[in-house]
């Protein structure tokens, strides 16, 4: 049922109405930072300064993110989620480093 919501970044859904805006939903994602010196040190990738595995596991987070985001609006009964923002963040600390992935969106219920 959540991959019937419908994600979009602008503040409406092409052709259709807001009916009703249900609640602000977010989902966040996070990886240790190791993930990637592994893939480095695993396969050295770069082709034409592009390093294929970091890309793939950047989308992989990405749309784990979106897939939360649908589940949260569905959970709550919404149809769409307009205003979808990505935020990508590294917090480092006592020698550990953290990639978050947040979206974030505004759940709504479409007539």
């Amino acid at each position: 049922m959540s991959q019937r919501i419908v994600l979009t970044t602008t503040a409406a859904v092409p052709n259709r109405e807001v009916k009703e805006v249900v609640d602000i939903v977010s989902a966040e994602v996070a990886v240790g930072m190791n993930i990637f010196k592994d893939m480095f040190s695993a396969v050295r990738d770069v082709v034409g300064g592009r390093a294929g595995a970091v890309q793939d596991t950047l989308r992989d987070l990405r749309n784990q993110a979106l897939d939360e985001l649908r589940q949260d609006a569905s959970r709550i009964g919404a149809d769409a989620v307009v205003g979808v923002d990505l935020d990508y963040s590294e917090f480092s600390g006592g020698g550990r480093s953290m990639l978050f992935i947040v979206a974030n969106g505004t759940a709504v219920r479409l007539k």
